[in-house]
């Protein structure tokens, strides 16, 4: 069975509401964090988050 990873906010490290597997690939994702209220413009490749930029 596949294992789930939550994906953190990289500011606050809150858990944010977005799921992902090992081989999950996302370009260009806008991660949302509930927590701090902020949009990451995110990649991830084999669990490594790449972040490529913020706002409010």
């Amino acid at each position: 069975m596949n294992e789930k990873y939550w994906i953190v906010c990289p500011v606050c490290n809150g858990k944010t509401r977005v799921q992902i597997f090992k081989n999950t690939l996302l370009k260009d994702f806008p991660l949302f964090c509930p927590k701090c209220k902020t949009i990451h413009i995110i990649d991830v490749e084999e669990l490594k988050i790449v972040i490529k930029s913020a706002s409010r």
